[in-house]
């Protein structure tokens, strides 16, 4: 694990296309998360060569001694169709909850939380909890959570430095926030490959497949856009985060962060 040590950066947030405002990127974003979401589990396994399962469950490996336990309470934000929060449940003790801004992503986490309910051994469980709420203003009171996650939706805020203070809100101190993103891979063969998948042959297959070529055109330009690890360590650091942390995976293409609220 790299420990954070960086300069400061400023805080941004994203800007698809023709967005101004922040208002207009948060927009534009549920917009284009509510025309994929019918695609979206779909594409997410076959773009990733299903390494998305792989990187969740590693997650949830990283983050076993908190959801072992039989009090905590867990939220996963910017959820999507749910799979980390399934993932941070599977076999755990710990409560998860989801929420996501994006109705058509949840009204899927909602459906899949069914069936893995009516699945559950001995007898059908309780299905997960799944919220409609904005991660910059979220419905839940100051010092609620032993754990906030985020896989592959923190890059999406319209501001990022918000984000990181309202999950800091919600955490209760001494709690966990862990962040799950996409990175430029560093210079060299393997990150060119990289970036010649992501910017060339990604955006034609998620075109396709999904009818939105823009949302796939979006995804690799987010990504460049977006801070890089240490950058982003460094950031949390300066909102009051303490023991902040990286590690890099599959070639440094994504980084789980982990950081304290002290």
């Amino acid at each position: 694990m790299a420990e954070a040590a960086a300069p400061a950066v400023p805080a941004k947030g994203t800007r698809p296309e023709g967005a101004q405002t922040e208002a207009d990127a948060s927009r534009k974003v549920r917009e284009m998360f509510t025309e994929i979401a019918p695609r979206y589990d779909f594409l997410n396994h076959l773009l990733s060569l299903e390494m998305d399962r792989v990187w969740r469950a590693r997650t949830a490996r990283r983050l076993w001694p908190i959801l072992r336990r039989p009090n905590a309470l867990v939220l996963d934000l910017c959820c999507g169709t749910g799979d980390l929060a399934f993932a941070l449940a599977r076999g755990g003790a710990a409560q998860v909850v989801g929420a996501d801004f994006s109705h058509a992503m949840l009204v899927r986490a909602n459906t899949k939380s069914k069936a893995h309910a009516q699945q559950a051994k001995p007898q059908p469980a309780v299905p997960m909890s799944f919220f409609e709420a904005d991660a910059l203003r979220l419905p839940f009171a100051d010092a609620s959570f032993d754990l906030v996650t985020s896989a592959f939706g923190f890059r999406n805020l319209a501001n990022y430095e918000s984000g990181l203070r309202e999950f800091r809100r919600v955490l209760k101190s001494g709690g966990t926030l862990a962040i799950l993103e996409f990175s430029e891979p560093p210079p060299g063969l393997p990150g060119d490959l990289y970036r010649w998948y992501c910017r060339k042959v990604l955006p034609k297959i998620g075109g396709l497949l999904s009818g939105n070529p823009n949302a796939y055109k979006y995804l690799p330009a987010s990504v460049a856009r977006f801070f890089r690890p240490e950058e982003l360590a460094s950031l949390m650091t300066q909102i009051g985060y303490g023991s902040v942390s990286y590690e890099l995976w599959t070639l440094g293409s994504v980084a789980l962060h982990i950081g304290l609220r002290t």
